[in-house]
């Protein structure tokens, strides 16, 4: 730390730090660097509030100037230094103004919520501060004969008198209360309830950049952070709307036009509002904080510094990006700070006579005013071309000539080019009801050049865009979808894929646009997590939400995990095997989720059975782990403990019937459809009984029908059963009946006469629906899975609930010829990927084939057919082997 020679240009170059170092010469005694905040305080409780809060604002400045002109001190601790001061000092005032009024009230009630670059821990050495200032009507204290509206507005007066006012000791702080909802009508301090209905109702998109940096800092804490929470939603959007960073990106336009002085480099050059200063690194990271941070929490940093890093290891913006505009922000601020320290004035523009440069930059260190703007020039330069890279496209904007529009598209490779063009012309005149809003085609127009290029990029353009106009044709708006492919050109061109190949996706997006948001964070299209980070994520974040909430925010988590997966194979970043695992782990964290919601809603009325639970056995596709998008869930519903049991809670029910209501509610919970999409199917079939037999039954009742009364196509059923919701022990209860009833404790049949009926009656009733039926049609994957399961059960070996796992076991013990893992991973894969390019089970388009050959890790089509049908010949082969008894006595 060079402190002599901070001192030195301090006195010779900043006339109000000159100053100071005379008034406060002794100050400097000490080891103040460690703790200038405690160093500086005034420790004279006679003295009154505002002279010792004046005399410690003087202290600070000193102290932080001399650490920050010195080295001892980067940018972070000035800017967090300023920052703690402000927050002491407001507290202070808040409490004093409280106390003057109320005299031993507890300091409760009001609260000052910091935003702007106090919110942020950013203040610079002249900054304003600019707090919305709310209160508790229930709590905050007030005199008698007041109401609580009319002391807080007087209590916002008198804290902003104490800091405002200046006397021969200068002035503690600058604030400005104009950043409260509707300042021109509301008063200075708000009541928290109404505050909380504006942001949720009426606030602007810059209100929500505003908020990134928001924190409680004076006063009520407690009430603060309360307040922050409940506006969180309003904050951080997971479907943004891209208006909102439009605006922001205008008033950077407006910024730039109304401080156009300061615009051009050189003396005058406004460091904050100029092009490529301050605001221009602060805006770009919260834009991307804006698009990203409601779905990544890690991205909601309110420092600048701090947003660019977690932003360039999130890899939402080029790190070489993050990294100059860190460098020009440092060096922006820190020479902001220079020029506020010449006089205490709050000003961000250089100097524009040579003299007075020529001073900023001595007391910087520098030569002279040329060497600065040396120093300046090339951070400006940078930070302006990496903001200018915004929302930027040097793509032409769409003819509307009809026939330019048309020549345009069949240069494209639209065709017809003269179809496309009328479809596009339909869009333009506001045919569609999304589209009939000015605002509606203005978003069109802006998004049209990008979109239309990643629909040519598609195999079948024109085909591409009929699906596209099909899903315009039934949203009732389509704003934001145009200003997310806009903003998104990445987007953009994997929605063109799902228009050309994929109908299911195609369909589900008609249905609900915001489908696509999904698609914004990189990890859409990898796996999924676990199950248990799966039901973390779909269990609403605000702590008392309602049923209706939970059941909203899961559907809406599935929906989005659900498109994502099935993007995945059409975006080919994903292993068909793959996605129907992760299929199938959505499907059990929203059991996991739903049910047990469901269980705690229904227990809240009727209590608990005392030493019982609900269980669910997974069975068919759910129980083996592999689902595709299509896929019904086939499930078991079991209770475990007495029968003759009756609940606890207020409206008590005998077990019985207490689970088989429980059970209807879940079904409900897991398949009625709401605003956030429908969920899954639910096929309770294969309880005990079918459709004759209650919805659920006890553990002993459910044990004693496998043991004695069930089918063989029960027990077929059964070697793919698995647990998934009920506590550990419990499930371990209901494999270990599982395990016994598949290991010989069962009715003696004969498993292959039966499974051969079943067979041959199933094809009668659900004959294969075309040629790519791999699942029905003969060789498909139900002959493959009787195969297995009646070797399984006739051998009483090889029992695993996934498949591959059985199948892998049956052929090393020589019950099943070689090559069956192979050719189910092959059927598998094509079935997941036909449930999203050819859910008809008819030929896709020659355009998607390519993708299904992609999918199934083959050459080309012609090579895709035969590989399915060499499959399907092994499969036909084992079946009719195993169903002949020849192998599987």
């Amino acid at each position: 730390m060079d402190l002599n020679s901070a001192i030195l240009r301090a006195r010779e170059h900043s006339p109000f730090l000159a100053r100071l170092l005379e008034l406060e010469a002794p100050l400097l005694d000490g080891a103040w660097t460690d703790d200038p905040l405690a160093h500086a305080r005034v420790d004279d409780p006679d003295m009154a509030v505002a002279r010792r809060l004046r005399i410690e604002r003087r202290r600070v400045a000193l102290l932080v100037a001399l650490g920050d002109l010195s080295g001892a001190y980067d940018l972070r601790r000035v800017t967090g230094l300023l920052s703690a001061f402000a927050d002491h000092a407001l507290d202070v005032a808040i409490r004093a103004a409280i106390e003057e009024r109320t005299p031993g009230a507890p300091p409760q009630g009001f609260v000052a919520i910091a935003l702007g670059k106090q919110g942020s821990r950013e203040l610079n050495y002249s900054s304003d501060v600019d707090p919305i200032l709310l209160f508790d009507r229930a709590t905050l204290p007030h005199r008698e004969r007041e109401t609580p509206d009319e002391a807080a507005i007087k209590i916002a007066r008198r804290a902003t008198e104490l800091l405002q006012t200046r006397d021969g000791d200068g002035y503690v702080l600058r604030v400005d209360l104009r950043l409260r909802p509707a300042p021109e009508a509301s008063p200075i301090a708000l009541p928290v309830g109404a505050a909380i209905s504006y942001y949720e109702s009426q606030a602007l998109p810059w209100e929500r950049a505003a908020f990134i940096r928001a924190r409680a800092a004076a006063g009520d804490l407690a009430l603060g952070r309360r307040f922050l929470v409940a506006i969180r939603p309003f904050v951080w959007r997971r479907a943004l709307d891209y208006g909102a960073v439009a605006e922001i990106r205008q008033i950077s336009g407006r910024i730039r036009d109304h401080y156009a002085q300061g615009q051009a480099f050189g003396p005058g050059y406004d460091l904050k509002r100029g092009r490529g200063g301050i605001r221009e690194a602060e805006f770009f990271a919260q834009v991307h904080q804006l698009i990203h941070g409601g779905r990544d929490r890690s991205l909601r940093a309110p420092a600048t510094l701090d947003a660019l890093a977690v932003l360039a290891r999130a890899g939402w913006i080029d790190p070489e990006q993050a990294a100059t505009l860190a460098e020009g922000y440092t060096l922006f601020r820190t020479i902001e700070h220079r020029l506020q320290m010449v006089d205490d004035r709050q000003t961000h523009s250089l100097p524009t006579s040579p003299e007075a440069l020529d001073n900023v930059a001595r007391l910087h260190g520098l030569a002279d005013g040329g060497a600065l703007l040396d120093l300046l020039r090339p951070k400006v330069e940078g930070v302006a071309a990496v903001y200018d890279t915004l929302g930027a496209t040097d793509r032409p904007a769409v003819p509307g000539d009809p026939q330019l529009l048309e020549t345009r598209l069949s240069e494209l490779g639209f065709d017809p080019a003269d179809q496309a063009a009328r479809r596009i012309a339909d869009w333009r005149s506001g045919r569609y009801p999304a589209l009939r809003s000015p605002a509606a085609r203005t978003a069109l127009e802006a998004a049209l050049p990008e979109m239309l290029s990643s629909l040519a990029s598609a195999s079948d353009p024109y085909q591409a865009l009929i699906r596209l106009d099909g899903m315009l044709g039934r949203l009732p708006s389509a704003i934001n979808l145009f200003r997310l492919l806009e903003a998104q050109p990445a987007l953009a061109k994997l929605l063109s894929a799902i228009l050309c190949h994929a109908p299911t996706l195609a369909e589900a997006l008609a249905r609900r646009a915001t489908l696509l948001d999904g698609l914004i964070d990189a990890s859409a299209l990898e796996p999924v997590g676990e199950v248990a980070e799966l039901a973390t994520e779909m269990v609403p974040r605000e702590a008392g939400a309602s049923y209706e909430a939970v059941l909203d925010h899961a559907r809406a988590i599935v929906g989005e995990k659900r498109f994502a997966l099935g993007a995945q194979i059409i975006a080919g970043t994903s292993d068909p095997m793959t996605v129907a695992a992760g299929y199938a782990r959505v499907a059990e964290a929203a059991i996991e989720t739903l049910v047990a919601a469901t269980v705690a809603e229904f227990a809240a009325q009727h209590g608990r059975v005392p030493d019982s639970e609900l269980v669910i056995v997974a069975l068919g596709r759910l129980g083996g782990g592999l689902l595709t998008h299509a896929s019904d869930l086939d499930v078991v519903y079991l209770f475990t403990g007495d029968y003759r049991a009756e609940s606890d809670g207020p409206k008590p029910l005998g077990a019985v019937l207490y689970y088989n209501r429980l059970a209807q509610r879940v079904t409900a919970a897991l398949s009625v459809p709401t605003a956030s999409g429908p969920l899954y199917e639910i096929d309770t079939r294969l309880r005990p009984s079918g459709a004759q037999g209650p919805l659920v039954v006890s553990l002993e009742g459910f044990a004693r029908y496998q043991r004695e009364s069930a089918w063989t196509w029960e027990h077929m059923a059964l070697t793919r059963a698995r647990p998934v919701f009920g506590s550990a022990g419990a499930r371990e209860q209901v494999a270990g009946i599982i395990r016994a009833v598949l290991e010989g404790d069962r009715p003696e049949r004969d498993i292959v006469a039966e499974a051969r009926e079943m067979r041959a009656e199933m094809a009668r009733h659900k004959p294969g629906g075309g040629p790519l039926d791999v699942k029905l049609a003969p060789g498909g994957l139900v002959d493959l899975e009787f195969a297995v399961h009646v070797v399984q059960l006739v051998h009483r070996t090889g029992f695993h609930a996934d498949l591959p796992g059985a199948i892998a076991a049956l052929e090393a013990a020589g019950l099943l010829p070689d090559g069956l893992v192979e050719a189910h991973a092959l059927l598998t894969r094509a079935l997941v990927t036909f449930r999203l390019v050819a859910p008809d089970a008819q030929l896709p388009p020659p355009a998607s084939r390519a993708l299904v050959a992609r999918a199934l890790s083959q050459a080309d089509w012609d090579s895709t057919v035969a590989s399915l049908d060499a499959a399907r010949q092994r499969v036909a082969a084992a079946w009719a082997a195993v169903s002949n008894g020849k192998d599987a006595e």
